[in-house]
């Protein structure tokens, strides 16, 4: 045989960004997106995740809490995101808010604190999905 076959080739792994501005909830999901397979890249505030954005273009998913200090909460960010990097993929958690489908960035997935690690993982699978294939 001749040439290299595409079934040697791991996949590639997906980049996702976690958005939480609280540390140890922040590890906790980081945690949850290592385990789930793929590659966490993290941020504390909304300005944050946006610089992150801006520098990597490699982010298939972000994962955002909506509850942040700062100009930006996490509603915003994702709003942000479905506008300036459509093909990303966005998973947005509150503890405090439900918002309404109206609400929420187009093909956005919600979930309420304290989520499931298996539904979350699920979503996550099912959101990679649809960028790599």
């Amino acid at each position: 045989m001749t040439g290299k076959t595409d079934v040697c080739t791991p996949p590639a792994t997906a980049i996702i960004l976690v958005v939480e501005d609280e540390p140890i909830i922040r590890l906790a999901a980081v945690d949850l997106v290592e385990e789930a397979g793929y590659i966490a890249v993290e941020a504390s505030n909304a300005a944050e995740a946006v610089r992150i954005l801006e520098t990597r273009p490699d982010i298939r998913v972000v994962f955002t809490d909506i509850d942040m200090p700062g100009s930006m909460d996490g509603m915003k960010l994702a709003l942000c995101v479905r506008d300036r990097w459509p093909p990303i993929k966005l998973i947005v958690v509150s503890g405090h808010h439900t918002p309404g489908a109206a609400d929420m960035p187009e093909g956005a997935v919600f979930f309420s604190k304290p989520y499931s690690e298996s539904a979350l993982t699920a979503a996550l699978k099912q959101l990679v999905g649809e960028v790599s294939g």
